[in-house]
């Protein structure tokens, strides 16, 4: 998955067969709105559905291009995360949180040594930061995290949490979800994005559910910053019920359309469907209600070959960790039922793929996406 990750923050690869070519150009937008659901039964045990708007153009997620310069010319910071999830850390109660994420001092020893240049580091920008985004943010403590549970599971990168990283948190005073996503994407996301509907319509409808929180990233990259804006919804405890998986029933709708910000050309990859299964025991899945696009294996990844049908693709299909990818194809709109598929003994069925194929090597990864809710779902010790 490290592999993945790297392959989309390089803004993807896209192979094109000289046998094959659609009647359409195919285009990668920098603007991503992706929806995802995890089914976690082995760590928290928690259902979580989320909704998440990204990109890497300060145009399309509007910050500062000299606080977005100058995180990523710091070798020292590697993410700054605004959220409300409760517990943001430990000994954080009944407050929204600031946090600064840097990388351990080599050259401090001691705790209260590597707290102190934490800060060193993180408070130079939470002025900017604190003007950005309209709060007054306090200093509240400095969080080093110890725990890796998480980043192994996923195999993520731990770019935001994980073992040797530190956050330097503030707080402030705190707010509604709904009334928090409301003025923080106004203030990040542009009217023609917001007044498009897509994912963004229904992250702000979910957002008036009880368990809703939400959470801004800035991840710096060598040559621009991953910019994410996160609505999650928590179903506690539910893990282990779930024997079907309804995506939309999670998400709070019974249909889902792509963003009309795409509407100018044939953006396939910009708006996806997740499903992540995490399991302490191996788990298959069957009954899948909706199509399965055809796929071609190239250098241990499944890619599909014919990104103009809508679909699935399920990689892996079973074992502990599966992931599940629907794809819209040319299709704008999904109801619930195609979305549907359970988790039992009888593996899908798998079309075979055409020799005359479009290979797009392109890979849609859930590290970046999904690693600010793990980080803020209690993963720690």
């Amino acid at each position: 998955m490290q592999k993945i990750f790297l392959l989309l923050l390089l803004v993807a690869i896209i192979g094109i067969s000289t046998n094959y070519a659609y009647s359409q150009e195919i285009g990668l937008a920098t603007f991503q709105e992706t929806a995802q659901v995890l089914v976690d039964r082995s760590i928290s045990q928690n259902v979580t559905a989320s909704v998440t708007l990204q990109s890497t153009s300060i145009q399309e997620i509007r910050i500062p291009s000299e606080l977005e310069q100058k995180l990523r010319e710091d070798e020292m910071i590697k993410a700054v995360i605004i959220t409300n999830q409760e517990q943001c850390v430990l000994g954080v109660f009944d407050k929204s949180c600031i946090m600064i994420n840097v990388v351990r001092d080599p050259e401090a020893k001691g705790i209260i040594e590597i707290q102190d240049a934490a800060k060193e580091v993180a408070m130079p920008y939470i002025d900017e930061i604190n003007q950005v985004f309209d709060v007054e943010s306090k200093l509240h403590s400095v969080f080093v995290h110890s725990d890796d549970t998480s980043n192994e599971a996923l195999e993520t990168s731990g770019v935001i949490s994980g073992k040797g990283m530190i956050s330097v948190v503030y707080t402030i005073p705190p707010e509604d979800t709904n009334a928090m996503y409301e003025k923080t994407s106004a203030i990040l996301i542009p009217k023609i994005i917001r007044e498009s509907g897509g994912f963004y319509e229904v992250a702000k409808n979910l957002s008036f559910e009880e368990n809703a929180k939400m959470t801004f990233s800035i991840i710096p990259l060598d040559s621009k910053s991953l910019l994410q804006l996160k609505l999650s919804v928590d179903y506690p405890n539910e893990a282990s019920m779930i024997s079907e998986v309804s995506p939309l029933d999670l998400l709070k709708t019974n249909t889902i359309s792509r963003s009309d910000y795409f509407s100018s050309g044939f953006y396939p990859l910009n708006s996806v469907i997740q499903v992540v299964i995490l399991s302490p025991e191996d788990e298959t899945i069957s009954n899948i209600r909706g199509n399965i696009v055809p796929t071609q294996v190239i250098d241990g990844e499944k890619i599909p070959t014919d990104i103009s049908k809508d679909g699935w693709v399920f990689d892996p299909q079973e074992g502990q960790r599966i992931q599940g990818m629907y794809i819209f194809g040319e299709e704008t709109l999904v109801n619930n039922d195609k979305l549907k598929f359970s988790l039992g003994d009888a593996p899908p069925m798998q079309p075979e793929s055409s020799d005359e194929s479009l290979v797009v090597v392109i890979v849609i990864s859930i590290v970046a996406i999904a690693a600010a809710l793990f980080y803020l779902k209690g993963y720690r010790k």
